[in-house]
This record gives C-alpha cells, structure tokens and sequence, in this order.
C-alpha cells in the first residue's frame, strides 16, 4: 500500500510500485542475473569507448567526440532505470519513493531526447565528411563541435524538467502502481486523477520535434547514399559507406525500438508486452550500441586493444 496523507480530502501518493518481473523466487534471481550481465556489458562497453577515445589522439576528431557523448547518454539511460530494478529482485521490495520517481523520469527523458539530437548531430557531421570533404575542417571546427554538444545537452534538460514538471504536476489519488519496471511517464498518466491534457499536447508537441530530426536524418543520408554511389572506385564507396554504417545502425535501433515501444497500436497493449518492450527501448541499445560500433570500425578496435598500453604510459 502507498504512504498517503489526507489534505483537504485528498489523497496524496507519497511513493509509488514497479511492476516485478515475477513473484517466483528463482525467476527474481535469474532477472537479476540477466539485468546484472547486461548492466556490465553496456556500462563495460560504452566505458571503454569513452577511454579509447581520450587516450588515443588519432581518434580526436568530431565523429568520435560526438560518440563519446553518445556514450555517455547511453551509460546513464540504463544506470537510471536498471539498477533499481535489481535491486527489487533482491530485495523484494518494489516501493519506489516519490523522489526517486522523480529522477527516473528527468534522466531517462533527458538521455533518449539527447541520444536522438546527438544521431541527428551524427548524421550531419557524416554529411558533412562526404558531400563536403573540403570543407569539413571548416564547418566541423571545435568550436561548432562544442557548440551543438552543448546545445544538445542544454536543450534535452530543458525538455527533461519541462516533462517532469508537467507530469508531476499530475495528482495521484486513484493508485500507486506503475505497471513498468522504472517511472514511465505513459503509465504515471493512466494512474492520475486529473485531466491530462497538457501532457498529450506536450507529448505531441515533442513528437513534431523528433520528427522533424528524423526527416533531417533521412533527408541527410540520401544526399550521403547519392555521392557515394557516384564515387568511381569501389573501395572509394566502400570506405565511404564504412564510416556511415555504424551510425545508420545505431540510428535504425532507436528508431525501430522506439516505435515497438511507444508507437504500436493500442490493442497490441498489455503489462507483460509493456514490460518487454521496454526493456528493449532501455536496455537493448546501450547494449548494443558499443558492440555495433567496435565490430565496423577498426580505429575504435584498434583504440581498445591499446588501452593497456596508453594507460601504462600515464602510470610510468
């Protein structure tokens, strides 16, 4: 049962349930095992990109600037909501404070909107590298490297308190069960008691936004896939499409779990398929995105493999 207190006879939800995996006792440990080796994984993986990038100098450029941020989005969407979860497989307590729902929130709408401005970022620095190669130098300086990182993450904390304020704005007086394994803002509204409204509209208003990037992005990879099909050589184009496939990749994934999870129609709706797809929006791409990366690019190969080394230099 929720804390709550009486004011003015209402009700006021002091903490609110996750929805647990399973009830039986050795199923918990066995999510437990798998949400623990997938954790490591992606925190290991998206780590030793972060690393292999800021102690290899070859790899300083924006491509790779702009996939150590990336990175960083990706370690912290999954360190927000997985966590928590095993830690209600252990201790079989799936109470989840206010405050704490609070964060989730923030976090995991402040790290998918600026995973999706960083793609979008990304896809314009591979633009640039391959309809305009004189001029990358120029036009990807530092400075307008810095300058979209910065607006990157600026603009997507500011769509992080604007959602999180608005949704807990909400008053939640009917239940405190979130049918998700973390704070979903579509399930915090199906629990609320008052008039959401302004949250459909903010939502479609967002929905506008991130449609206008992924048209960008279509828009940016057909002018990409129509020079490099006029390049002469084939290994020209193979070189060419070796430094976009990666990115398009990673940019499918998103794509493609994000319309599973948000975007299916509603009779397709139920706890347990809420739940996986979930899971695949959150966890699968922090996961996959430094395997995706590591397997087609072989600077970033070669980067990890000298870690040992560059470190020992630092030591000595």
């Amino acid at each position: 049962m929720a804390v709550r207190t009486q004011i003015a006879n209402q009700s006021i939800v002091k903490e609110f349930l996750l929805m647990t995996f399973s009830d039986d006792r050795d199923m918990q440990i066995l999510h437990f095992v798998i949400f623990l080796s997938t954790y490591f994984l992606a925190v290991t993986g998206n780590c030793l990109i972060v690393i292999a990038v800021a102690l290899n100098h070859h790899l300083h450029t924006p491509m790779y600037f702009f996939l150590v941020n990336l990175s960083v989005m990706d370690t912290c969407v999954i360190s927000t909501t997985v966590p928590k979860s095993m830690a209600i497989s252990l201790t079989n307590n799936n109470h989840i404070s206010f405050s704490g729902c609070v964060t989730q929130i923030f976090f995991v709408v402040m790290c998918v909107t600026a995973e999706l401005a960083i793609l979008t970022v990304m896809a314009y620095d591979r633009y640039v590298a391959i309809c305009h190669p004189l001029q990358y130098r120029l036009i990807m300086n530092w400075d307008a490297c810095a300058q979209m990182a910065a607006a990157t993450w600026i603009s997507s904390v500011m769509h992080a308190v604007l959602e999180t304020g608005v949704t807990f704005s909400l008053s939640f007086c009917q239940s405190n069960l979130i049918e998700q394994f973390f704070c979903d803002i579509p399930q915090l509204q199906k629990i609320s008691c008052t008039d959401t409204k302004v949250n459909e509209q903010l939502l479609i208003l967002g929905l506008i936004v991130d449609f206008f990037m992924f048209i960008f992005i279509f828009v940016s990879y057909g002018y990409i896939f129509s020079t490099v099909l006029k390049i002469p050589s084939v290994q020209g184009r193979h070189k060419a499409f070796s430094t976009c496939t990666p990115h398009l990749a990673v940019f499918s994934l998103f794509i493609i779990t994000a319309v599973f999870s948000y975007m299916r129609p509603k009779a397709l709706s139920s706890p347990t398929l809420d739940l996986i797809s979930a899971v695949v929006y959150t966890v699968l791409p922090p996961v996959l995105n430094p395997i995706i990366y590591s397997l087609r690019n072989k600077d970033i190969q070669e980067g990890m493999w000298k870690i040992p080394l560059q470190i020992k230099k630092l030591i000595s």
